[in-house]
């Protein structure tokens, strides 16, 4: 079954995660980028973050390369964003929700204090689906590594292996 993890990492967490899980189950990784970079200085981020996820904002995304004919499997990977995913995922899942209309889908969260499961219950409702196949909630696995971290991106693995 061939697999994509589409992407977005602001702070380095969430690709930690995708490039771990892309070595165990050889995924292909698919990074998003918006066209005009989100602040990474910590005020500056929860403010301007804060803002797009409040005014629904869909940033304008740099090119990349994804046909969803490809893959079976579409992992979708991102920070926990006011309990949310971050906007550059949702702007690629408007630009290309037909094509992923009938895929499979896993779903990856990182964040520092909590919202993964709300992330993911907006995530299938952007998608339109009822389910994912699997889900993984990460506190900050490159910032504050944790054994227990690595012990669930090991059985997500597992699971997305079994699929």
């Amino acid at each position: 079954m061939k697999t994509a993890i589409v992407y977005f990492s602001l702070n380095g967490n969430t690709e930690y995660a995708v490039k771990k899980i892309a070595d165990q189950t050889g995924a292909e990784l698919i990074p998003i980028h918006p066209v005009k970079a989100y602040p990474d200085t910590r005020f500056k981020k929860l403010i301007w973050g804060g803002k797009s996820v409040i005014m629904g904002e869909k940033p304008k995304l740099q090119p990349y390369s994804f046909n969803a004919e490809d893959y079976e499997l579409i992992v979708f990977a991102t920070p926990v964003w006011a309990n949310t995913i971050a906007p550059p995922l949702r702007t690629f899942i408007e630009e290309n929700l037909t094509s992923l209309k009938g895929k499979r889908f896993a779903a990856v969260t990182c964040f520092t204090a909590a919202g993964g499961d709300k992330t993911i219950l907006k995530l299938k409702g952007y998608l339109g689906i009822e389910d994912v196949e699997a889900e993984l909630y990460l506190v900050d696995p490159k910032d504050k590594p944790d054994p227990a971290n690595e012990q669930k991106i090991d059985e997500f693995c597992k699971k997305l292996n079994a699929l």
